[in-house]
């Protein structure tokens, strides 16, 4: 894993500052958090002029972030190592493009059974549709994972 190319990406109502970020910054500090746009096209733009023609990004996407890092992963195959997806909302009309293909970046997804926001077991199997090679942690926790975010084993999970 290249320590310069670990990029977190963000929710909806949420910054590059936000607490899942600073606490990754904790194990990787070179890890590059920027704030995007709500918007899903403005935010692969903001994406694509981040990674340029890069290669052997891992991408962490939270959310509406782990949408953007699927549609990217998609669209640009070459370009990312791994892919650590935090509860990605899958479920909006925005993947419908990419359901019927196999993303083949390796794929973990941390999800939370009380998750209200992004229902785990709707999104659980379009990621099995979409992603062949996909490792699932559900755990107890809500659509933020605050709660399991401080527990887990991030470079064995980045890695």
């Amino acid at each position: 894993m290249n320590p310069k190319r670990i990029l977190f990406i963000h929710g909806s109502e949420s910054s590059g500052q936000t607490y899942k970020a600073g606490l990754l910054r904790t194990f990787f500090p070179e890890m590059l958090s920027p704030n995007f746009t709500d918007d899903l096209d403005e935010r692969l733009a903001q994406l694509r002029l981040i990674t340029g023609k890069t290669t052997d990004w891992t991408l962490i996407g939270s959310s509406l972030g782990g949408l953007t890092a699927a549609i990217f992963a998609a669209q640009a195959p070459t370009q990312v190592r791994k892919l650590v997806l935090l509860a990605p909302a899958l479920t909006l009309s925005a993947f419908d493009p990419y359901r019927s293909g196999h993303i083949q970046t390796p794929t973990v997804i941390i999800h939370g059974t009380q998750d209200d926001v992004v229902p785990w077991a709707l999104v659980r199997p379009i990621a099995e549709s979409v992603f062949p090679n996909v490792k699932f942690y559900i755990v107890d926790d809500d659509h933020r994972l605050h709660k399991t975010a401080e527990t887990l084993d991030w470079k064995t999970i980045l890695a």
